[in-house]
């Protein structure tokens, strides 16, 4: 990015003290080492010994030759091979000796009796500008070092730049991102148009006596596109736009964090106006209560994020949005009118939202005639702006590998696929009695949904493998957009669930493990019809779990005594033998279809819905049905979380 901003010049130029203070660190320690080793070489090579000794190795013969300094003797022994027993003259003695100096007239003469080279020491003449030089390097280098050090901490940078500020700062060009190119989420766009016509035309609003506000929190799962609207509002309101992840406050080093939120917020105040976004913001604005735990790191940067967020004058035109999936671990004092003033909820697009996202992400991506987004959208239920653009390319590089120049609706609906059960697995080959286990398995749900009319109609059924585990699955699309379901959809779905099972234990007097899957959802919405929708008898409408992190897959927490807990298990338990016992019950009724549409999606490997009802229609001498033109509203948040509900046997 070409960024013009003087704080990257900034950044630059104070490399070059960083550098010189690396390459100081790097020559004193080699000095320091290169000594060490030097006088551990020195030190591994000398052995000191007595006076008497080294005229004992004198009169017997063993000295080579001998250097008489000012405050010792050095002797270097002569290296005798023991061999020939005579002296090595090209020998070089591995330990050499050393003695004090002791007042006697005769060693001289003895050592020229003994035929010892004598040798005197020579005084060094170093110079003393050199000898100076040579003691104070060091002592330079450590107090440059140490001065550089104490100055970047001096303004506040830290230690090594660890304080450093370290937001990007993009402006209109740069970001390229506006409105236009964000879709589904008109409620937040509307929200945050607001505060780009306040940055544009702040006088009618301070005519009035409206302010700015302050802080404007976007709250949403993961890739709905919270970081693309802070961007769309930048490039809309044509100011600075600071952005800096939570994360990025947050070093080893207490007080670092505040420093840069200081720093942040100066920056700010300069560019005015603009608009800083702060990117999971719950990284440094946690609840400072014990039961997210402590840490003074992050509690500080948050008590400088709070007092700057006070202190600043919204007249001057900053906007501080940030952006989360925990809402509920934000600390109280963050939430409060003054400092995030505005909540802008960006949650999962509804069917004209994803009817929108799949063509802003498709416009620039060949399709032919047959592509319809409408029931692709339709297809992908509970699907954010990032899945939807992932199915598009997943679609573009599928008709690529067929050697195809548009993309068709047959790629997009196989994109859908390979985003939630893989890519087939077309080397693995079952047995033929594998093969018989999973076809009967996989029309014991099909069944379910032609013979319920709560249920939603099969769009496909396979016994073909996939990557993610299933050896195979069937696809139900619903008829319209739905968000609620009713208590008898919900016992419809945990029927079809458990009808694969069923089916297995009709056909085959035994039953496998690949209902595992099967029974985790079953458990699931026959837990949350107990303890959350209050559609039990035994418990009626009392609310025994509560939802935590709603926008993270919502787990679900039991609050209620342990007494209570093993009543609801066994109220969920009664729920599952039922919805099993009908399964059971309805495909022993239709046992023939079973077997009919099992042998042909054993030859056929994969069929349409069409296929499928087609034969089951022949089968109970049933006339094509019209396609019904009415229409339903529906809603529930917690159990249309599926993009497409896929009963997989894995």
């Amino acid at each position: 990015m070409d960024n013009k901003n003087p704080n990257n010049n900034n950044g630059q130029n104070s490399k070059s003290p960083q550098t010189f203070i690396i390459l100081a660190v790097a020559a004193v320690v080699t000095l320091l080492l290169f000594s060490f080793i030097n006088n551990l070489l020195v030190d591994s090579s000398k052995k000191k010994i007595t006076y008497n000794e080294f005229l004992e190795m004198v009169e017997d013969g063993q000295v080579k030759s001998v250097k008489i300094g000012s405050d010792s003797i050095t002797i270097i022994p002569k290296v005798i091979d023991k061999d020939k027993g005579k002296e090595n003259v090209l020998a070089v003695p591995l330990i050499t000796y050393y003695t004090g100096i002791v007042k006697d007239d005769a060693l001289t003469q003895k050592l020229l009796d003994a035929g010892v080279s004598l040798e005197g020491e020579i005084p060094d003449r170093m110079g003393f500008m050199e000898s100076l030089l040579m003691s104070l390097l060091p002592l330079i280098l450590i107090w440059v070092l140490l001065s550089l050090l104490f100055s970047r901490m001096a303004k506040g940078s830290g230690m090594m730049g660890v304080g450093k500020n370290n937001a990007k700062v993009y402006v209109e060009k740069e970001t390229g991102v506006t409105f236009r190119d964000v879709a589904g989420e008109d409620e937040a766009k509307e929200s945050l148009q607001e505060v780009v016509d306040f940055l544009h035309n702040p006088g009618k609003y301070c005519q009035i006596g409206a302010k700015l506000p302050k802080g404007c929190l976007l709250v949403g799962p993961p890739g709905t596109g919270k970081t693309l609207l802070a961007k769309a509002v930048a490039g809309e309101a044509k100011v600075p736009f600071f952005s800096m992840s939570g994360s990025d406050f947050v070093e080893m080093f207490v007080g670092v964090g505040a420093s840069r939120v200081r720093d942040l917020f100066k920056e700010a105040q300069k560019a005015a106006p603009c608009i800083v976004f702060i990117d999971e913001i719950d990284s440094i604005g946690k609840s400072r209560d014990s039961r997210y735990g402590s840490d003074s790191e992050r509690e500080q940067t948050l008590n400088q994020l709070l007092a700057e967020m006070d202190g600043f004058d919204t007249s001057k035109g900053i906007l501080i949005l940030a952006a989360t999936n925990r809402p509920e671990v934000l600390d109280k004092a963050l939430l409060r009118p003054g400092r995030f003033d505005r909540r802008v909820i960006v949650d999962k697009p509804d069917l004209k939202g994803r009817v929108e996202i799949l063509k802003v992400h498709a416009k620039d991506v060949n399709m032919d005639e047959t592509v319809d987004l409408d029931a692709i959208a339709l297809a992908t239920s509970g699907a954010v702006g990032s899945d939807l653009a992932n199915m598009i390319n997943e679609a573009a590089i599928n008709a690529v590998k067929h050697g195809r120049l548009v993309v068709s609706q047959s790629d997009l609906f196989e994109a859908v696929e390979v985003v939630l059960v893989g890519k087939e697995k077309k080397d693995r080959i079952m047995s033929q009695e594998e093969r018989r286990i999973v076809s009967y398995h996989e029309v014991g749900h099909a069944l379910i949904s032609a013979l319920e009319k709560d249920a939603e109609p099969v769009q496909k059924i396979t016994i073909v493998p996939r990557t993610m585990g299933a050896l195979g699955y069937v696809m139900n699309v619903p008829e319209e957009e739905k968000y609620l379901n009713s208590e008898r959809e919900l016992r419809t779905m945990l029927v079809k669930f458990l009808a694969g099972r069923a089916a297995e234990e009709i056909v085959f007097g035994n039953v496998t493990t690949g209902a595992s899957n099967d029974i985790e959802k079953a458990t699931e919405i026959a837990r949350s019809m107990v303890t959350q929708y209050g559609m039990s008898e035994k418990f009626g409408l009392i609310g025994l779990e509560t939802v935590e992190s709603k926008y993270l897959g919502g787990k679900a927490a039991m609050n209620c005594g342990d007494a209570t807990a093993a009543e609801v298990d066994k109220e969920v338990m009664r729920l599952l033998k039922e919805s099993y016992e009908k399964a059971k019950e309805l495909l022993k009724e239709n046992r023939d279809a079973l077997d009919k549409i099992a042998e042909f999606l054993i030859e056929k490997e994969t069929i349409t819905g069409k296929e499928f009802m087609k034969i089951f229609r022949e089968i109970k001498g049933i006339p094509e049905e019209e396609p019904s033109t009415e229409q339903s509203i529906k809603k529930d948040d917690d159990v249309q979380e599926e993009m497409v509900q896929i009963v997989k046997f894995s």
